[in-house]
């Protein structure tokens, strides 16, 4: 770890490759230009889950594939081994990894709409130490993030949900990638027949991840029926302030 950090800080515009599937379909399309590639892909104790009784530490080169199918990710946390099993498909599953997916920040992705409506914690460490940052704090614009040049992301740590709490996360995806055009998160806690706790996201249909804030805030409190979840939808479109148009589908 300590040699990819020095080497990220010796190559300024370096890329990390770890699992591929995000950076080379990049650099594919001229979006990345990376000056040098350093390969981190066989640095130990960076892939793996981790469970306790109030959270799940996932390693940055845990694949989706080990997400989808992990028990523990299943039993306390199903939201993001549902999502994880929507990814592109098997072979890429089996090679790209979590932390590269967010570390990318690609609009289109899906776990970073998952980590925004969980409140999910990213663990980076650099020439300066390590450091914790917000799911809130991490995507800074279009495949832009708060990681510094010799930064490399090390974990994802996501809150366990207990019972009465429940999730769910749908995308419209273009049929030959499986990216979302548009994503949403959805994770609702119930008591007494009323939403207690509401956390809503939209991935794809802008530069970054947004919480719907006012479509949680017509939900909360009230009984999850029909006619008053299709009246907290309707804030949706006016929480997400703009949309991006491009040739998979208008902004409007």
């Amino acid at each position: 770890m300590d040699e990819a950090v020095k080497l990220l800080k010796k190559n300024p515009g370096a890329k990390l490759l770890a699992g591929g599937h995000s950076l080379i379909p990049s650099m594919k399309l001229r979006v990345a230009q990376p000056t040098a590639l350093v390969d981190i892909g066989r640095i130990k104790g960076l892939s793996g889950i981790k469970a306790t009784s109030k959270s799940l530490k996932i390693g940055a080169l845990t694949t989706h594939n080990a997400v989808a199918t992990s028990m523990d990710v299943k039993e306390k946390c199903a939201i993001l081994a549902e999502a994880a099993v929507l990814i592109a498909d098997q072979q890429i599953r089996n090679r790209g990894t979590i932390g590269g997916s967010l570390a990318q920040a690609d609009p289109a992705a899906d776990y970073p709409t998952l980590i925004i409506a969980l409140d999910a914690t990213i663990t980076v460490i650099g020439s300066k130490g390590e450091r914790q940052i917000a799911a809130a704090d991490f995507f800074k614009d279009l495949f832009t993030t708060a990681l510094a040049e010799s930064e490399i992301i090390t974990s994802v740590t996501v809150p366990v949900y207990g019972a009465g709490t429940g999730g769910a996360y749908l995308k419209m995806k273009h049929p030959a990638s499986g990216f979302a055009v548009v994503g949403v998160a959805a994770l609702i806690t119930v008591s007494g027949g009323k939403c207690t706790d509401v956390r809503l996201a939209v991935g794809g249909a802008t530069s970054n991840p947004v919480r719907v804030s006012d479509a949680e805030a017509a939900l909360k409190g009230k009984e999850p029926n029909d006619a008053n979840i299709v009246a907290a939808a309707a804030h949706v479109a006016g929480s997400l302030g703009y949309a991006m148009g491009d040739y998979y589908a208008s902004a409007d």
